[in-house]
């Protein structure tokens, strides 16, 4: 929270080339590697180190650079910003997910007024064998991943649900979790449903790292089943025309909370 931007874990581990284990057990453990040997240990340290300070936020630390050393005031302030952006990466998921949560209750509740009905959780009913006018939340679709590391990155930093993972003889089977899935009451039989992910953003400023996942959620589902593949964007909050248009470009397309009859428009 330190730096300019703020540096996910992963990212620090490749900045600084440094051990995995070593940030993951600080992270989650507050604990230093018992069985690390202590120059190594040092030398791994000293690099998470020169990482943060090369890229420290210069507009926070106004004293890096200068003769000078740091007022009280500059580093209550310095202190106090760096909180305030820990405070922030806390709550914002709590936030998405509770926004997650209400977004998915009002698709149910017109999905059911419409006579629609939801599928038991755990009724081990796949994607592709739904009946006619069923729906269902948070449901995962396997898909053979194409793209490499790169692509299963994208996938694993995802603000959502991550993906399960699995390799067999056929290569990497990933399955994704699909917010919402709803089979038309006019589906004919080896019809695909329609999904929908829930999406929410109070604000412009992260939209454009989220709108690479879910392009790459499309291309991976088109990839598996083709084309006809209707993958879709429930919003709610603060996405630009710029998001807006990367999706269009990748053959997503959305409907606003505030416009909930657009479902409709999807053959709902």
């Amino acid at each position: 929270m330190s730096t300019c931007p703020p540096l996910a874990v992963d990212r620090l581990i490749g900045l600084a080339k440094i051990s995995k284990s070593l940030v993951k057990r600080m992270e989650k453990e507050h604990k230093l590697p018992v069985r690390m040997r202590e120059p190594v240990l040092n030398a791994e340290l000293a690099k998470i180190g020169t990482i943060i300070k090369k890229m420290a936020d210069p507009d926070i630390f106004v004293w890096l650079g200068r003769r000078a050393q740091a007022t009280e005031v500059e580093i209550h302030r310095a202190a106090t910003i760096v909180a305030d952006r820990l405070c922030g990466s806390v709550a914002n998921p709590i936030i998405r997910n509770a926004q997650e949560k209400r977004q998915l209750a009002e698709i149910k509740a017109w999905l059911e007024a419409r006579g629609y009905k939801q599928l038991p959780a755990g009724g081990g009913t796949k994607f592709n064998a739904m009946p006619p006018g069923t729906f269902s939340f948070r449901m995962n679709v396997p898909i053979r991943l194409v793209g490499g590391e790169e692509a299963l990155k994208l996938l694993e930093e995802s603000e959502d649900r991550k993906p399960v993972i699995q390799e067999d003889e056929e290569g990497v089977k990933v399955n994704i979790p699909i917010d919402a899935v709803i089979m038309p009451k006019k589906a004919k039989r080896g019809d695909l449903p329609v999904f929908f992910e829930a999406k929410s953003a109070g604000d412009f400023t992260n939209t454009n790292k989220r709108r690479k996942e879910e392009a790459v959620k499309m291309a991976q589902l088109r990839n598996t089943y083709g084309n006809k593949m209707s993958f879709n964007l429930f919003l709610c909050g603060y996405f630009d025309s710029g998001y807006l248009g990367y999706e269009a470009a990748e053959g997503i397309d959305w409907v606003w909370e505030h416009r909930i009859d657009d479902l409709a428009k999807f053959g709902i």
